[in-house]
């Protein structure tokens, strides 16, 4: 089964100021059906929020982990939850 699912994701590593948040867009837009956007927050983390099918979630949070990133990730931080919807595609923030 392929339920819909919320991701919360927190990048950690030099994450910002090198076109992460367009990369994690993009490849949320490659995968499919996902909405959500990417926000760098003020202690130099990226904040991923992405809801959709669990496999493209499932997906994006291993191009997060191990993919062809800009910059260098040095962990990420992921929650499951219910999807709560409410987003226009995947934006940067």
């Amino acid at each position: 089964m392929n339920e819909d699912v919320r991701l919360l994701a927190w990048v950690r590593g030099r994450v910002q100021g090198v076109g992460f948040r367009w990369f994690t867009r993009a490849k949320a837009l490659e995968i499919g059906g996902l909405s959500g956007f990417a926000l760098n927050l003020g202690d130099g983390r990226v904040q991923v929020v992405a809801e959709g099918a669990r496999e493209g979630c499932e997906g994006l949070l291993a191009w997060l982990q191990d993919g062809d990133t800009p910059g260098h990730v040095a962990g990420v931080t992921e929650i499951w939850d219910t999807p709560r919807g409410g987003y226009d595609g995947f934006a940067i923030r």
